[in-house]
């Protein structure tokens, strides 16, 4: 494939296209409309500070959390923007509990798309890195009556066709996969395109950094704690101890450790009962993340076994999550299933 930095995305995804004897264009032409809905969320989020679009709504989602106006935003127009394409047999959003019907007078296809329309969305007002992020599945029956659909889309990970993330920071840059490794391109405001700024990216195999809110240590189990302080240690002969960097936008702190290596933590803790098994989502956050990390040579836990490998049993299942460099992540499961301690 050609890797010329500076090529737009739209040709990028064409010569991948062309390299796919089987490939019909419409799952390029899915990923393209899912780009214009990024551009219109990046034109919003950049002007966020000079509309009334701050803030929340006052609602809470189906997570329990505080809606941003923006989130709604991001939300909307990702499920208005996708909903005509006529490749998709549904969606699903991190901020709404059902999967998203497409509407009966729009053709439909055999693509699922799950996402998070926009990641770390608590930050929004603190002018912090956010992000959306997707992942893209097909389904495994020629039906696409969407009374059979949910069967469907518990699929795992591995089953993912394309993932990947926009991230909303002092550049709008999107990262994504289809399963040929991982590509990196930054959006150009001037003529309005995403031209390749990052080809073929590749995860150090250990790095130097964790991240995790250690806000929560006095919730975490001995496990935990122990794999923390394992990073905390000075050892010279390991090169510890690590960096300590948490942003609290999980696709601003997965992109940073992608690029320089490193590890992401989430662990499940007791802070709050009705969600044991951790915090982050399964289908919309740590699948197409953990796709990604693994092209580029990473690795995506929950402490006890690749991430990708889990079938889903609800489209909003939480799991722990320890993704990143692969030897980090090893080493952190490692601890958390007791094979080692300090």
């Amino acid at each position: 494939m050609d890797q010329r930095v500076g090529i737009t995305i739209t040709e990028h995804l064409l010569r991948e296209q062309r390299e796919s004897p089987e490939a019909t264009g419409a799952f390029t032409y899915l990923l393209n409309e899912l780009i214009v809905a990024a551009k219109v969320i990046s034109r919003e989020v950049n002007k966020a500070g000079l509309v009334d679009i701050l803030g929340a709504t006052g609602d809470v989602n189906i997570q329990e959390e505080q809606v941003q106006k923006l989130d709604v935003f991001a939300n909307r127009v990702i499920i208005e923007r996708m909903r005509h394409v006529g490749q998709l047999c549904c969606m699903g959003s991190e901020e709404m509990a059902d999967l998203i019907e497409i509407p009966p007078q729009f053709p439909k296809g055999n693509y699922i798309l799950l996402f998070d329309p926009l990641d770390g969305s608590s930050n929004i007002d603190v002018n912090v890195s956010i992000g959306t992020i997707f992942g893209i599945y097909k389904t495994e029956s020629p039906d696409t009556d969407f009374d059979f659909l949910l069967s469907e889309v518990l699929q795992p990970g591995t089953k993912l066709v394309a993932a990947g993330y926009f991230i909303y920071g002092s550049s709008t840059i999107m990262v994504y996969t289809t399963g040929n490794g991982v590509h990196g391109f930054t959006l150009y405001p001037s003529i309005g395109e995403f031209l390749l700024s990052h080809p073929n990216i590749r995860i150090p195999e250990k790095g130097k950094i964790y991240s995790v809110n250690e806000g929560n240590y006095r919730y975490w189990d001995e496990k935990t704690k122990a794999m923390v302080e394992y990073f905390k240690t000075k050892d010279k002969e390991t090169g510890r101890p690590y960096t300590s960097r948490y942003v609290g936008s999980l696709v601003a702190d997965f992109h940073r450790n992608l690029l320089k290596g490193g590890i992401f933590m989430y662990p499940a803790d007791l802070k709050d009962p009705k969600k044991p098994a951790g915090k982050l989502r399964l289908m919309v956050e740590a699948n197409p993340l953990a796709m990604v990390v693994d092209q580029a040579g990473g690795y995506a836990s929950d402490g006890h076994g690749p991430v990708l490998e889990i079938k889903p049993q609800e489209l909003h299942q939480r799991i722990p999550l320890y993704i990143g460099s692969k030897k980090d992540v090893e080493m952190a499961e490692a601890f958390i299933s007791e094979k080692l301690t300090l």
